[in-house]
């Protein structure tokens, strides 16, 4: 809805607008959460080792969406149409719908962050997943429901505005804490505690992939730009910028506090962090930067989800019903299924005992089957060309450590997510009187509703937690 706003107004989306897409995307909550993950996982030097391989490995992702972007320019909705088009429809759906889904608990956990802030002063807000703090959110949840439901006509340009209110604070929190950086601090902080550092190193993989997750915002609205290469350009660029920040927020931080210290801070722990250097107003000034932020986000993944569900059931590879837009030209048949799902994530983390980070690696194991898919099909399509064949290979490897880094229990979490969705599968081939599944698409079919098994018995048997 952002960009097909836009494109009727005035013709179709800029390079600075689509770059203020993909900034915005991934600028949202993890960024604020960054020193307590970090120092919860590992020290100075596997958080240097860690930002290098995500760093390498999503730009290589990031050149995937730009290659893609200028030699298949007939794919639209990006990460969907590309796993579609190099591995059938069962698998694009797959995409899509694990795509939508990411989306929707990323936005959980956008909720539980909000509240996690207020609880600071607020105890009845706990840390984002008390009752009062859900009943909250899910008022939230269908507020914006209704206000993107009206129409938001000056969606990409707020977008524009947020991405930058939302980064003043972050970069004033950078410059602050490299003044007061000690070295004592930061070399006491290098080695870590606990764990070999490759553990050390795995353990924050989830967290990247959370943080960078956006990434091919772009490439999403990519039928609406105004010049097709700018869809790679925008990727690239937001994405470089995002990571600089990202990792001088983690890494400068260890010369604030010891990492113990910056293990046991709530939620958002930048706030901590900046608190500790100038006092309480450092913690007020994070959140009040923390709650625009994520407000934005929220609203701009709320749209892409919807745009996903939206442009794949145009193509026939969605129920038609996911088709329907109202008279002010929102989806809004797409917009409450994800705000439904919102809800229904939502509820779910009143019985998790850290809600963030649980919703936190479920957002990026979701997201991790689409990115494959789509390092998937430029490895298909790449053929000869040298430079196009060795991303493909390095992004294919990266999205395939990350699947083997998330764990078995996120994996199995996320086939309870996959599984109830084939419905939707099923009633797009029911409407178009098709075979419902081949051969192929039954057995991973079957194979993602054992999945999906194994892990309800898991959280039935409290071998899973969450």
């Amino acid at each position: 809805m952002t960009a097909r706003t836009e494109t009727s107004t005035s013709g179709k989306l800029s390079l600075p607008t689509l770059t203020a897409m993909v900034v915005g995307g991934m600028v949202g909550a993890g960024v604020f959460s960054l020193p307590r993950n970090f120092a919860q996982a590992t020290g100075v030097f596997g958080s240097m080792i860690a930002w290098a391989i995500a760093g390498f490995g999503m730009l290589m992702l990031a050149f995937v969406f730009q290659t893609l972007a200028v030699r298949k320019p007939d794919l639209n909705a990006g990460v969907y149409a590309y796993a579609k088009a190099g591995f059938g429809e069962f698998p694009g759906f797959f995409s899509a719908f694990g795509y939508w889904a990411s989306a929707c608990v990323g936005n959980v956990s956008y909720w539980v962050l909000i509240k996690s802030t207020i609880g600071a002063v607020v105890p009845g807000f706990g840390e984002g997943n008390t009752i009062l703090a859900v009943a909250i959110s899910v008022v939230g949840v269908w507020a914006f429901h209704y206000m993107i439901t009206r129409g938001v006509k000056e969606a990409a340009a707020i977008n524009r505005i947020v991405t930058i209110a939302k980064l003043v604070p972050i970069l004033l929190f950078v410059v602050i804490v490299a003044v007061a950086f000690k070295a004592g601090t930061f070399s006491a902080n290098w080695w870590g505690d606990g764990e070999g550092l490759a553990e050390q190193v795995r353990a924050t993989m989830l967290v990247t992939v959370f943080v960078f997750l956006g990434v091919e915002g772009a490439s999403v609205y990519s039928r609406y730009a105004r010049r097709r290469e700018d869809v790679g350009k925008a990727t690239v660029m937001g994405f470089v910028s995002v990571l600089a920040l990202f990792a001088s927020v983690s890494i400068l931080s260890y010369g604030v506090l010891p990492q113990t210290e910056l293990a046991e801070l709530r939620q958002p722990s930048m706030g901590g962090v900046l608190e500790s250097v100038v006092g309480p107003w450092g913690a007020v000034f994070i959140g009040i930067g923390l709650i625009v932020s994520v407000l934005g986000a929220y609203l701009a993944w709320t749209l892409m989800a919807a745009e996903v569900l939206l442009v794949a059931a145009k193509d026939d590879d969605m129920p038609r019903f996911l088709r329907r837009e109202n008279a002010h030209g929102a989806p809004v048949a797409a917009l409450v299924l994800t705000s439904a799902l919102i809800t229904a994530v939502l509820a779910v983390t009143l019985f998790s005992d850290d809600a963030f980070t649980f919703t936190l690696k479920l957002c990026s194991s979701l997201s991790l089957v689409p990115y494959l898919l789509a390092a998937g099909y430029a490895l298909k399509i790449a053929g000869g060309r040298g430079r196009e064949l060795v991303v493909a290979v390095l992004a294919v490897i990266y999205t395939a450590f990350l699947i083997v880094a998330a764990g078995l229990e996120f994996l199995l979490l996320s086939c309870i997510v996959y599984a109830p969705g084939t419905v939707l599968f099923v009633m797009t081939r029911r409407e178009r009187g098709g075979r419902i599944f081949s051969p192929a698409e039954l057995a991973l079919f079957v194979l993602v509703l054992a999945g999906a098994v194994a892990g309800i018995i898991g959280l039935a048997t409290g071998l899973i937690t969450i």
